[in-house]
């Protein structure tokens, strides 16, 4: 009976002295933002895990949030106040939904694409885009057209091939191909300098393509909807890449 008790002693003992030394496990961060509703408005911003490792961009999205978010307050206190002294004005409640995503995880950056949805009571929602990339050895955001030369230089470089996919795209949408010299500025060729840039890889080891994120409006009728162009880097790119960013970048 003793020797029983001892084993089992000895079996805790042991049991408790492995988990002691067995590694803590590091718990993976989670994604944030924050989630808000009144009567007024209903508010979402968020952005992916990546962030919560780095303090400062998380910072900066932070007071991006806030600020967006006293900005959507006070224009729906705005609306109500208005709608109720007008009796032919109806209030609806306000939306605005913000998302943060990660296009490409580099070394030395993070790039980060925006979608963001907002209702103000019209005939319909509306939508935009927005980007950045995270300078690690910087400490700083950068503005994707910021790296480039000029909006001159980048434009030069990319309106060849980014019109010619997003005269396709819309030929597959209309059921006809576009005319550009039509006339109509839903068929011109729009400047993708003017649209929201997204930098991306697909060897996770430098920038290779570039997206360009078309709003609603911008390159056709709202039914048509957004378009998500993406060009290759190309050597005509490169040379419109800044010289201090150009290791950043790869063909």
């Amino acid at each position: 009976m003793r020797s029983v008790r001892t084993r089992s002693v000895l079996i805790a003992i042991v049991a408790l002295l492995a988990t002691a030394a067995a590694p803590a496990t590091k718990s993976k961060p989670k994604a944030g933002g924050v989630d808000a509703r009144t009567a007024d408005y209903v508010f979402t911003y968020r952005w992916p895990a990546q962030v919560e490792t780095l303090p400062a961009l998380r910072a900066h999205l932070a007071a991006d949030q806030a600020e967006r978010k006293r900005t959507l307050a006070g224009e729906a206190a705005g609306a109500r106040q208005a709608a109720a002294a007008d009796p032919d004005l109806r209030f609806v409640p306000y939306t605005l939904e913000v998302e943060w995503q990660v296009v490409a995880d580099l070394p030395g950056w993070l790039s980060l694409s925006q979608s963001n949805s907002h209702f103000e009571g019209g005939a319909h929602p509306n939508s935009g885009f927005d980007s950045v990339v995270w300078d690690r050895k910087a400490g700083r955001a950068r503005a994707p057209r910021d790296i480039f030369v000029s909006a001159k230089a980048l434009d030069a470089a990319l309106r060849g091939p980014f019109c010619d996919a997003l005269d396709r795209e819309r030929a597959v949408r209309r059921g006809e191909p576009v005319n550009r010299a039509s006339g109509d500025g839903f068929d011109a060729c729009i400047s993708p300098s003017e649209q929201t840039l997204i930098l991306g890889s697909t060897d996770r080891k430098h920038f290779n393509r570039i997206g360009i994120l078309v709003s609603p409006y911008a390159a056709g009728p709202y039914a048509e909807g957004s378009y998500d162009i993406t060009v290759p880097v190309t050597p005509a790119v490169l040379q419109a890449v800044k010289p201090e960013f150009r290791a950043a970048f790869g063909l």
